[in-house]
């Protein structure tokens, strides 16, 4: 491809959050590249997305070939896993409530990203190598990957994840966290129906989660010290299944069936400024989150849907898409909706590691008795989860589910 090329955006990274932002940019009109390797087609996890996204998904055309793959999540049961003597009760949020069919859908990484693979052969120009060289210029762009070729645009996408290179260039700074938590990863089989209700244990050092799949299956998240999951990692699989169980309180019935075990360190993360230089950041390049309420993924559908919003309204007007306004709109856009989770979560994990100080978990627990016992509150509380007031574009918009 030729140098002189000029594309309107170049997306850096392959994974989900930046498929569908070269797709949603594509589908605004704007002339558009994704380029890095291809995921890993062994991937076993799965991606809670909830109704906006899937709306998303509904607008790129591809919702229909990955609905026979994924598990409607109808209901989100939170339940008080402390031992202390007055515990919160369980709050169940029923999508029906809030006048739903499903909260969104749990679907496998791998169907997932060889959906959104399929759109951008077809809508981009689609390089499935990596970058090794980003120069940025006063009015584009120039990215070098094999054999020294080059590509030209006038705005980049860094989704190049936790340790962009592209937000490295762009000069934008992070703020970065750690947890003395690990999370524990699988999927399992069990003896009794989930009836597609995510359930969350709220622990002292974690919740333990389990998200429906198909049939009796579900997906563990489950967070714990390092030390104690390095045991659980340890052990075979028959004894870890038993105390899986023993920790759901026989929730699911008897557990089989269990896959290979991943651990990782939790951690966060969140860029100071969400576009710089011609680049905006975009999934874990933005913001990350522990594995804590399924935000991941939708906040990167956001970040893509307004991304695409926002330029391809600016190249209608005949703006320059990467200049410093479209940037600006794009950094205020995702601004309030990406610090306001990031913050929730890590409220909620820190309070959870709190739990013994004195006031913490009485306060946790009147927040949950006030969700228990007012059907307003839970509404709102569901459909603000489903598509934030703060972030609200127009390719998420659409029939509720």
């Amino acid at each position: 491809m030729a140098g002189q090329d000029i594309f309107d955006v170049a997306v850096i990274g392959a994974g989900p959050a930046g498929l569908v932002a070269g797709a949603a940019c594509a589908m605004s009109g704007l002339r558009t590249v994704v380029i890095g390797p291809p995921s890993n087609p062994l991937d076993r996890r799965t991606s809670a997305l909830f109704g906006g996204s899937i709306e998303l998904l509904k607008k790129l055309d591809i919702w229909a070939r990955l609905q026979a793959h994924s598990e409607p999540i109808t209901g989100i049961r939170i339940v008080d896993g402390s031992k202390h003597l007055l515990r919160a009760p369980e709050v169940l949020f029923e999508a029906r409530e809030a006048g739903f069919e499903a909260f969104g859908y749990n679907i496998p990484n791998v169907p997932l990203t060889e959906a959104l693979e399929a759109v951008c052969q077809g809508s981009t120009t689609r390089i499935p190598v990596a970058v090794s060289r980003i120069d940025i210029g006063s009015e584009n762009v120039t990215l070098t990957y094999r054999d020294d070729a080059t590509i030209t645009a006038r705005l980049v996408v860094a989704a190049d994840g936790r340790r962009s290179a592209a937000r490295t260039a762009a000069g934008i700074d992070v703020a970065s966290w750690t947890y003395p938590q690990s999370a524990i990863v699988a999927t399992f089989h069990h003896q009794r129906d989930h009836h597609g209700v995510s359930t969350e244990l709220h622990r002292p050092v974690g919740p333990l989660t389990v998200v429906p799949g198909p049939g009796k299956t579900s997906n563990l998240v489950w967070i714990e010290e390092p030390e104690e999951a390095k045991r659980l990692l340890a052990l075979d699989d028959s004894a870890f299944e038993h105390e899986l169980g023993q920790a759901l309180k026989g929730l699911l019935g008897s557990i089989s069936g269990l896959t290979p075990r991943q651990a990782f360190p939790l951690s966060g993360q969140s860029a100071r400024i969400l576009a710089k230089n011609r680049v905006v950041v975009a999934g874990e390049a933005a913001h990350v989150i522990p594995p804590i309420g399924a935000q991941g993924l939708n906040l990167s559908c956001r970040d893509a849907a307004t991304l695409a919003e926002i330029a391809g309204e600016a190249k209608t007007r005949g703006e320059d898409i990467g200049g410093d306004a479209v940037l600006s709109r794009y950094d205020s856009a995702r601004k309030a909706d990406i610090g306001t989770r990031i913050f929730a979560i890590d409220l909620l994990n820190r309070s959870l590691l709190s739990s013994h100080i004195p006031g913490v978990n009485l306060a946790r627990g009147l927040g949950l008795f006030a969700l228990a016992s007012s059907s307003t509150l839970r509404t709102q509380v569901m459909r603000e989860g489903i598509l934030p007031s703060a972030s609200r574009p127009a390719l998420m918009s659409g029939g509720e589910m």
